[in-house]
């Protein structure tokens, strides 16, 4: 059986869900803690000492990638999957074939391919509910709650800009909250989590009511889009329902048209909150010039299950969600891990970047981040905010502060050394957010 191409000590950690846990695992990448460690196919094991009398017994199937731990940690993928991986990138988990698996990876894997086939058989019923009419009312009830609160917001809107914005900070965050709880009882989440985001924008400071009427502008959009939806072409509605909070389930979505591809892995990383946690994957064809964003989601203080190596390519099947401006994928079954690109991706320069932005907008204008690949460009510092500099023309482009951490605009400039290089980011109304860089003449990406 063929092994997986093995990846990089940097791509490993990258799938750690904080910084304690790519400290933890680089710790325990040294074999002395390790035993019966192999390799075969897709599947890398091990036994690792740990406090108790019997160690851990740690498998991860790396073209999924998926892990399997028997320490007690909540976190995903833990040290000692974290520690295994660094292990077999360096070459110390093992042969590269093993002649058998032990009985407790064979049990895993057997059982991983198992639900694989079954969910490949079980996906043509899973996008035909077995009673449509059912699911149907339960539709329109939802409907008639949303189109509720949708009227309900429009009202409060029209109140907050009859008495100005100028007292909309002494008000305090409980109206805001308050008007987020209604929505959630009108099965609006969308609707919900913007209203919050308008009551926090008095607490950014600077010119906050030019940018809570930006934000006001756009959730009043939001609502009589979803109240005149019957009047929009059908790609802009869906874009309005599933900014709304409508779903669509995943199984629906891979049941319909796929999209395979050779997809680079351009960054990962995650937002919480006190409900979820949410990881961010971004995907780029670049044969097809397409990107693709895949979510996956965690309990609150639970990292996603889905993590995949950064820098890597994915030979995978994509189903979009339906969009006027499709970027939300669900990931299919078949995929496969491949060796690292030859190259840096081919991006653009600045004014094509901001042109492409522009005409995201136009088909989608509640958008928060459009991805671009800008190449040949050089990290600026500012007194008040950094740059990318274009290296031909010297458009610049500022860094969306304070979405960028400080520590990631000095690895930036630290990967570019003053000469133009590769920047992969997401766009959006402050700027760009930088989430990897390929140091001049380097293949592998640094995410920052």
């Amino acid at each position: 059986m063929e092994t997986e191409a093995r990846w990089t000590a940097d791509q490993v950690l990258a799938l750690a869900p904080d910084a304690a846990s790519r400290k933890a695992g680089a710790r325990l990448a040294t074999p002395d803690p390790w035993s019966g460690t192999g390799v075969a196919g897709s599947a890398v094991w091990g036994l690792c000492k740990g406090s108790g009398s019997k160690p851990y017994q740690t498998v991860v199937d790396v073209s999924g990638p998926a892990f399997r731990c028997t320490c007690p940690s909540r976190k995903f993928p833990c040290k000692h999957a974290l520690a295994l991986l660094m292990l077999w990138a360096e070459g110390e988990a093992g042969p590269v074939t093993a002649a058998a698996e032990p009985d407790w990876v064979e049990q895993w894997t057997s059982a991983r391919r198992k639900k694989a086939e079954e969910a490949r058989a079980a996906a043509p019923r899973a996008a035909a509910p077995a009673d449509a009419e059912a699911v149907r009312r339960r539709a329109e009830r939802r409907a008639v709650r949303v189109e509720g609160g949708a009227a309900e917001l429009e009202q409060r809107l029209g109140d907050l800009l009859r008495g100005g914005l100028a007292g909309a900070d002494r008000g305090g965050y409980q109206q805001w909250d308050e008007i987020a709880a209604r929505m959630v009882d009108a099965q609006a989440p969308g609707l919900a989590t913007r209203v919050r985001e308008l009551g926090a924008v008095t607490a950014t400071g600077g010119d906050w009511p030019s940018r809570m009427l930006e934000e006001t502008a756009l959730l009043h959009l939001l609502a009589r889009g979803f109240l005149g939806r019957e009047g929009l072409p059908g790609p802009l509605a869906e874009t309005v329902r599933a900014r709304i909070g409508f779903t669509v389930d995943s199984a629906e979505l891979l049941a319909g048209p796929m999209v395979r591809g050779s997809w680079l892995v351009l960054a990962q990383y995650e937002t919480a909150d006190e409900r979820l946690t949410t990881r961010r994957i971004w995907l780029y064809d670049e044969g097809a010039g397409r990107f693709a964003l895949l979510l996956s989601f965690g309990a609150a203080g639970r990292a996603p299950e889905l993590a995949l190596p950064v820098g890597s390519l994915l030979d995978a099947e994509l189903a979009y969600h339906p969009s006027a401006l499709p970027l939300r994928a669900a990931l299919g079954p078949h995929r496969t891990l491949q060796a690292l690109p030859e190259a840096a991706p081919l991006g653009t320069t600045v004014a094509p970047a901001l042109a492409s932005y522009g005409t995201a907008l136009a088909d989608d204008p509640w958008l928060d981040a459009w991805p671009v690949v800008l190449t040949d460009v050089v990290p600026l510092p500012g007194p008040d905010r950094w740059q990318l500099a274009d290296a031909a023309t010297q458009d610049a482009l500022p860094i969306a502060s304070p979405a960028t951490p400080a520590a990631a605009l000095w690895r930036l400039a630290a990967v570019s050394g003053g000469h133009p290089t590769t920047v992969f980011g997401e766009l959006g109304p402050t700027g760009l957010r930088p989430l990897a860089a390929w140091p001049p003449g380097v293949r592998e990406s640094i995410a920052l």
